[in-house]
């Protein structure tokens, strides 16, 4: 392997030195910029070719942090085994070209066909549920709380989108995407916890993004999205989102989330799951009022309300920086 994992000790006794103030800055930062970029994306396809944009964003995200860590570390930052990038390639394009992808799609199109960023956001909350799901699938056997945080997850998702003929529904189609895209992340997720990853959240999450770019790109090829693209077309506030993007959603949540990893609590770390779809509905009514309605409102709070207690009864079972499965994986969606 590149490197090896730190190990409890060092791990304890870095949490143990990281000062308040920095542990809040940098879940701030991660609450904030992740919730964020689901209002970005939705900018950033106004004018933009869905999957080609997202497809720009992990290449010029993926290559920055690749410089990066060659200049910092040499050489042989990025030297892994032909496996362990098999791997690496593979969960990028669930996580990024199937689950990014799928919500980048959701969210294109005129009002009453997209999805807004905020429902967007409730329904990719459902992520630590279907990991559950999968986990109890194979042989795991998660706490009778665990399945009832599940269940009312569950509950919240069929509230926020049934029934489709009403005034105030959401688009069915593109919610069905939103929620074959969270599948898709989840197997991602699932998969990364369980398969021979590089050591390195940073070296792997460099061919997670290349991977999931080139996926994207032919994808967008094949859809017709590089003949109908003309820079010149494309406003300045789309630019500006999916620069957003790249900087802001791909590399420095990403490494404050890192960082968080090693130096707080798994507990304290893995509550922006129940924080990010909060941010991105506020978000999405401050700034392109989008409706809050009773629907949203109460599918919402029960969605949350599931992954929190999910997110909290499972908090004995996560140790340190290797449970990719349930919380570094989800590092690269946003």
């Amino acid at each position: 392997m590149s490197s090896s994992p730190p190990s409890a000790a060092a791990l304890s006794g870095r949490r143990a030195a990281a000062a308040p103030t920095l542990v809040w800055t940098a879940l701030i930062v991660v609450y904030v910029l992740w919730g964020s970029t689901y209002l970005a994306i939705r900018v950033a396809v106004e004018t933009l070719p869905s999957l080609l944009s997202a497809a720009l964003r992990f290449a010029v995200a993926g290559l920055v942090l690749a410089v990066v860590l060659r200049l910092r570390r040499g050489p042989g930052a990025l030297r892994v085994q032909r496996r362990q990038l098999g791997s690496a390639a593979l969960v990028g394009v669930l996580l990024l070209a199937g689950g990014n992808g799928l919500v980048v799609l959701a969210e294109s199109g005129p009002p009453g066909v997209a999805v807004p960023s905020g429902i967007a956001a409730l329904l990719v909350a459902t992520v630590p549920l279907l990991v559950v799901l999968l986990r109890s699938a194979t042989g795991d056997r998660p706490g009778v709380w665990t399945f009832a945080g599940v269940t009312l997850g569950f509950v919240g998702l069929v509230l926020l989108v049934l029934p489709a003929g009403s005034a105030d529904a959401v688009p069915l189609v593109g919610a069905l995407t939103v929620v074959a895209g969270a599948v898709t992340w989840s197997v991602g997720s699932f998969l990364s916890g369980r398969i021979r990853m590089p050591a390195d959240p940073f070296v792997a999450t460099v061919y997670e993004m290349v991977a999931g770019a080139v996926v994207l790109a032919v994808v967008a090829a094949c859809r017709g999205e590089l003949g109908e693209f003309h820079p010149t077309t494309v406003s300045t506030r789309s630019w500006l989102a999916l620069g957003y993007l790249m900087v802001a959603g791909s590399l420095v949540a990403f490494t404050a989330y890192v960082w968080l990893l090693q130096n707080a609590p798994i507990s304290l770390v893995s509550t922006y799951a129940y924080v990010n779809p909060a941010v991105a509905v506020g978000l999405g009514a401050l700034l392109v009022a989008e409706p809050i309605t009773p629907r949203v409102l109460l599918g919402g709070a029960v969605i949350v309300a599931g992954v929190a207690l999910v997110v909290t009864t499972e908090r004995p079972r996560r140790t340190g920086a290797g449970s990719r499965s349930g919380t570094a994986s989800t590092a690269d969606r946003r």
